[in-house]
């Protein structure tokens, strides 16, 4: 069985870059060969839970900003599956979650980036969904609820975002981690790894420094998305920083 994923996507450089990350990333691609990959991602944002549902070949998304040419040369060249978005409309739906579908966007670097590291040959079917960060957690587990068992199939699950992400707390240059941030981190895997989910749930009034690490829940969501869709105890198989508050911890479900 696969489990289903929690991945940092940090800066779009880790496209480009070689870091111990990185060879997390290509590593821990190694390990898996799913017939497809289902990835809710931080940049899709939408009222509405919206599927990716093609064929063909994705456009690879650029957005952001500012950052050197090299990253806007790569290429993501994943096709689509409509076989598998259907699966999951009538996996969703069925549980009383409203979905739409999407024909035409691309992959947004909240999914490529990190496909790019891990699936380099872009041989994978992979199907995109957006993410609604109003919801609130309980309903977030619910969407990934819905989608259990996908591992079993040999679908690859992944909620791609960030635990702690303050783009107006980041020091740049800065290797070492701020005490907060980890404090923060610390309390949600101790939560995690006990499985209380009702303190998990509220994590916004219960977490240390929840308000410095997640001033918008649009990158922390996709980590209860993954939780509802895994069958095991939340394991951390990479913990890192960057940039002094930006983490890079990932879980396995």
């Amino acid at each position: 069985m696969i489990p289903a994923l929690f991945l940092a996507h940090g800066s779009p450089m880790l496209a480009i870059e070689q870091t111990p990350y990185t060879d997390f990333l290509a590593k821990l691609g190694e390990q898996y060969e799913p017939r497809a990959i289902v990835i809710f991602t931080a940049h899709w944002e939408s009222e509405t839970l919206t599927i990716s549902s093609t064929d063909d070949v994705y456009d690879t998304i650029y957005d952001f900003g500012g950052f050197p040419d090299e990253l806007y040369q790569v290429k993501y060249p994943a096709k689509g599956s409509k076989a598998i978005a259907e699966m999951l409309e009538q996996k969703l739906t069925a549980n009383g979650i409203e979905v739409r579908t999407d024909s035409t966007r691309g992959l947004d670097h909240g999914s490529w980036t990190l496909l790019h590291r891990m699936f380099p040959k872009a041989d994978i079917p992979v199907v995109q969904v957006s993410v609604n960060p109003f919801l609130a957690p309980e309903l977030q587990y619910r969407i990934g609820e819905a989608i259990r068992g996908l591992g079993r199939e040999g679908i690859l699950v992944i909620g791609s975002g960030v635990t702690v992400h303050n783009l107006r707390m980041l020091n740049w240059g800065q290797k070492t981690p701020e005490p907060w941030a980890v404090a923060f981190d610390d309390w949600l895997l101790e939560k995690l790894q006990s499985g209380d989910l009702n303190a998990l749930f509220q994590y916004a009034e219960q977490a240390p420094y929840a308000r410095q690490a997640v001033p918008r829940a649009e990158h922390f969501v996709p980590l209860f998305i993954a939780m509802g869709s895994g069958e095991g105890q939340a394991q951390v198989i990479h913990r890192s920083y960057d940039l002094g508050t930006l983490s890079y911890m990932c879980l396995q479900f």
